[in-house]
């Protein structure tokens, strides 16, 4: 317990830091060459968690067991169910959602003007990047949670940690997120680690699938946006109906998940 508190610890305080830093850079005061700085900045705080989870498995396991962390990123599995399952997962609700939102209203919510091309070529080129969060959140704590709470258990309380990490950016200028409800997309994103859970489960402890469902949501999400604009309060429950419409079916997919996931008590 001692090495996840550490690690929760250290990377919400390092990443923190980090996030409030290119915030202050991105503000406009100190020169374009500071904004443009703010990216990089930023972009350090979003890895922490693997160099956290690195650093304290080399201090722990030495070289063994950094290596055998870090061949989680490269542990592809031979079906091609589970890429389906990643790459299409977020897809697959937002477009539900907006079936049930004319079946609701009568009317079909605005869908995202993305090309679906630029989406898959997205995806596809920020994968490897999630490796920035990945090793940490799922390579590092949802194993060491698993031997406490179980998986299913493992996998909700690592996803409100997960979305609490994000809560800087809910009052940053600039980012997709300013403004939204933060309950919200708290719930959304603890539905969302369950997934990611049970993906990691039944690929054998494949971080490189974990990735692959990270990107595409981060990449699909927008298929058909959630976002409610004009919106100031991050701490209210004010949010879209598409946002709602989102948090029901990744809930009803996560009660699924957890069903399977109930007797998992521990990862290899």
């Amino acid at each position: 317990m001692r090495s996840l508190i550490k690690f929760f610890a250290v990377t919400f305080l390092v990443s923190w830091s980090f996030f409030a830093a290119g915030f202050w850079l991105a503000k406009g005061s100190w020169g374009s060459g500071a904004a443009r700085l703010s990216g990089g900045v930023l972009f350090l705080g979003v890895i922490v968690p693997a160099l956290v989870a690195v650093g304290l498995t080399a201090r722990s396991g030495g070289r063994a067991g950094v290596r055998a962390l870090l061949d989680r990123v490269v542990r592809f599995p031979s079906e091609a169910r589970w890429y389906l399952f990643a790459a299409g997962y977020m897809a697959a609700i937002k477009l539900t959602a907006a079936v049930m939102h004319r079946v609701a209203t009568g009317a079909w919510p605005a869908f995202g003007q993305e090309n679906f091309l630029i989406m898959v070529a997205a995806t596809m080129i920020s994968t490897p990047v999630q490796a920035g969060e990945e090793i940490g959140w799922r390579g590092y704590a949802l194993p060491r949670l698993t031997n406490r709470l179980g998986l299913g258990g493992a996998s909700v309380v690592l996803g409100v940690i997960w979305a609490c990490w994000h809560l800087p950016f809910f009052f940053m200028p600039a980012t997709d997120t300013f403004g939204q409800s933060f309950p919200v997309y708290l719930a959304q994103v603890t539905a969302i680690s369950v997934a990611m859970g049970w993906l990691f489960w039944r690929t054998n402890g494949s971080l490189f699938m974990t990735m692959l469902l990270h990107a595409a949501v981060n990449n699909t999400k927008d298929i058909v946006p959630s976002v409610l604009q004009g919106a100031t309060n991050p701490l209210s429950f004010h949010a879209s109906l598409v946002a709602w419409l989102t948090v029901a079916l990744l809930w009803i997919c996560a009660a699924v998940f957890l069903v399977q996931m109930r007797a998992v008590k521990e990862l290899g």
